[in-house]
């Protein structure tokens, strides 16, 4: 017999994600999207551009996923509800008269309970993509890992190609380069459902699912609550990249140390030629 607190979790790792987070991660995703300079703009001038970059933004992680999977990339299309709800959600930002969604979603509360659901969604998705691959890969854990990120963080990658055909691509801003908090979560996630789901880690799925929820909805409260951008794991990745790649990095700072050294020196004894050559044409203009 079960107890209640398994019961607990396994209700949680059976809820679904249709309406209400699916609301909230693409309220969540269109108002990052608005807050993009010269984006009313775009909408008043050209709908049809803002909605498509609104469905990117949304849909993102499963694009991305079909186009690593050899699937067709317009396969989000066929959920035509989902492409309905985030529409609406699109069109009442944007155009909604006198800014009213806007200006609800500029509480702090509002904004702190739609930025935890759809944290929430972020989980479901990085376990969607790690069962999608294994029916395709059996057991392909490389492949099982790239499609569960790709799925729960392809959305600020897969932008990279819109950002690209309008020209306001940023090589600082992509993720492929400078991975964001949410690339490096969704990752850990990413390796630990995997190795869940290939029986390399001894916890239950919906364990698993509910400390995880927990962790980067927790993280990413606090993160908007203190405005703050720093990682709570980045200290262990301090300590990873010193314990892995100190050597090179000591060796390197040595090579700018000596470069430097080698420039001083070279540029003190150039000033007493420099000198002397001055003197001796002097000496040759005061003979003349």
């Amino acid at each position: 017999m079960e107890s209640p607190w398994d019961e607990l979790i396994l209700s949680f790792s059976r809820t679904s994600m249709f309406p209400f987070f699916d609301i909230a991660h693409y309220l969540v995703s269109v108002m990052a999207l608005k807050r993009e300079p010269g984006a009313v703009t775009v909408a008043c001038k050209n709908p049809l551009s803002s909605w498509f970059t609104a469905m990117l933004r949304c849909f993102g992680g499963g694009i991305l996923s079909c186009i690593l999977l050899a699937e067709p990339p317009l396969r989000f299309l066929a959920n035509s509800t989902n492409i309905l709800l985030a529409s609406s959600i699109w069109y009442i930002i944007f155009f909604c008269p006198s800014d009213l969604v806007c200006q609800a979603y500029s509480f702090q509360p509002v904004q702190l309970l739609a930025a935890g659901m759809k944290e929430v969604t972020r989980t479901w998705k990085i376990v969607g993509g790690v069962t999608h691959a294994n029916s395709y890969y059996k057991n392909g854990w490389l492949v099982m890992i790239a499609i569960g990120w790709a799925r729960g963080a392809g959305g600020s990658i897969i932008t990279t190609f819109e950002q690209l055909v309008k020209g306001t691509w940023k090589r600082e801003a992509d993720d492929w380069l400078k991975m964001s908090y949410p690339s490096k979560i969704t990752l850990l996630g990413s390796v630990m459902f995997t190795f869940q789901h290939t029986k390399h880690l001894a916890i239950s799925k919906h364990n698993l699912m509910f400390f995880y929820t927990v962790f980067i909805v927790a993280t990413k409260i606090a993160m908007m609550v203190t405005q703050t951008s720093i990682v709570p794991f980045a200290p262990l990745e301090d300590t990873l990249a010193r314990v892995l790649f100190g050597n090179q990095q000591l060796s390197a700072s040595g090579a700018k140390k000596s470069e430097t050294k080698s420039n001083g020196t070279e540029s003190s004894t150039s000033k007493p030629t420099a000198e002397a050559s001055d003197n001796l044409q002097k000496k040759h203009s005061k003979t003349e």
